[in-house]
């Protein structure tokens, strides 16, 4: 038996989709299906402005231009999550300043933040790990109180809340994927979320390669020009074809996850009833959508060898993030500080396979073989 970490879950519309996109002529960006997909979302959970862009990499990396990130800038970033949080503002110059994260939970410790704001500080960039919400009242409060941006990475967080609140609304912008391994996906694909209006105008510009051809189209301009600094973020409507077909699916496809993270829950209790390991702990405050379940095993060495005993059996378990702090780019730019959780987290915790059609026999099996392993 095999079973994969992931496998990308496709509804049965995403080809009559791409085929209404190419039977319409209309296969670059801003096409019938990016409008829909970008207004779903605007409606679904009153986000601001939403602009699909080819990756949550880079809807980061239009917001650090649209902020002006630039040298002398410095931006505080979660030690633990994906390169790009961090490369989309060391791109444009500035110092990151790592923060550690939580005994409890990956995401970033809230209560560390306010001793790294300087007056050099531009923004704070807060990583809901597992679509599990940081806290964003006491986040938004520090960031109001210092006059700084909040950029929320929701890169796995979608559909997830904080207080009843869709996380990726509280920031001033906000970036999600919709990569493979994601709840909701296309292929490759993410969006910035844009809760502030003051950059609404400028992230149109900039996202059409700093031109007005936006405000062409629509006839408020005679010609468009250059006007900006820009890239290009968007995708073509094809992706977006792809992507309405999963949000047509949006809460079956949560249903069944959440089935899915609740059986992990249960089946696995033992393993922290009995201290063999830590699993997921969900503040009061956070309602998550069930992306990833995970366990904290009590050493590098431990992990590693549930991961090669996994294997044995076809199990695909895999670690995650590295903390960026250590890394062979960053380390000698650290400050030097020592974050111990961020480290505990990227030496111990160990992602169990998980996906739309993970079957209920084999989901048994991963739980039997993981307390096999620790009660032979």
């Amino acid at each position: 038996m095999q079973i994969p970490f992931n496998k990308p879950y496709f509804t049965g519309k995403e080809t009559t989709y791409i085929k209404a996109a190419v039977d319409q002529m209309v296969i670059a960006s801003d096409g019938k299906f990016t409008k829909k997909c970008q207004s779903f979302f605007e409606q679904h959970y009153g986000f601001g402005k939403c602009l699909l862009t080819t990756s949550c990499t880079s809807a980061l990396e239009l917001a650090a231009l649209l902020l002006d990130i630039a040298p002398g800038d410095e931006v505080i970033v979660p030690a633990y999550t994906f390169v790009s949080t961090a490369n989309a503002f060391v791109r444009r110059g500035a110092r990151v300043v790592f923060a550690d994260s939580t005994p409890a939970h990956p995401n970033v410790d809230v209560t560390q933040l306010e001793d790294l704001i300087t007056p050099r500080t531009k923004a704070i960039v807060v990583v809901h790990y597992a679509g599990v919400a940081c806290h964003m009242e006491a986040v938004m409060a520090l960031a109001n109180k210092h006059q700084v941006f909040v950029i929320e990475d929701a890169a796995q967080a979608i559909h997830s809340f904080y207080a009843g609140k869709p996380l990726g609304s509280f920031g001033h912008l906000a970036a999600f994927s919709f990569h493979e391994t994601k709840n909701i996906i296309c292929g490759e694909g993410g969006m910035l979320v844009i809760n502030d209006d003051r950059f609404t105008k400028r992230a149109e510009i900039i996202s059409r390669k700093g031109t007005n051809r936006a405000a062409f189209f629509r006839g408020e301009v005679s010609q468009y020009e250059w006007v900006d600094i820009g890239g290009s973020f968007l995708p073509p409507d094809t992706s977006a074809a792809f992507l309405y077909a999963q949000l047509e699916r949006l809460s079956d496809i949560q249903t069944q996850r959440q089935g899915i993270w609740q059986r992990y829950q249960q089946g696995l209790a033992v393993l922290a009833q009995k201290g063999h390991a830590d699993l997921p702990q969900i503040p009061d405050y956070a309602q998550p959508n069930a992306h990833i379940f995970y366990i904290i095993c009590k050493s590098n060495a431990e992990r590693n060898q549930l991961i090669d005993y996994l294997r044995t059996f076809g199990i695909q378990a895999v670690f995650h993030y590295l903390s960026l702090h250590q890394s062979p780019f960053y380390q000698a730019q650290h400050d030097g500080r020592c974050l111990p959780q961020s480290d505990k987290y990227a030496d111990c915790l160990l992602r169990l396979p998980f996906f739309y059609e993970l079957p209920l026999l084999q989901q048994q099996e991963v739980i039997r073989r993981v307390i096999q392993y620790f009660e032979p």
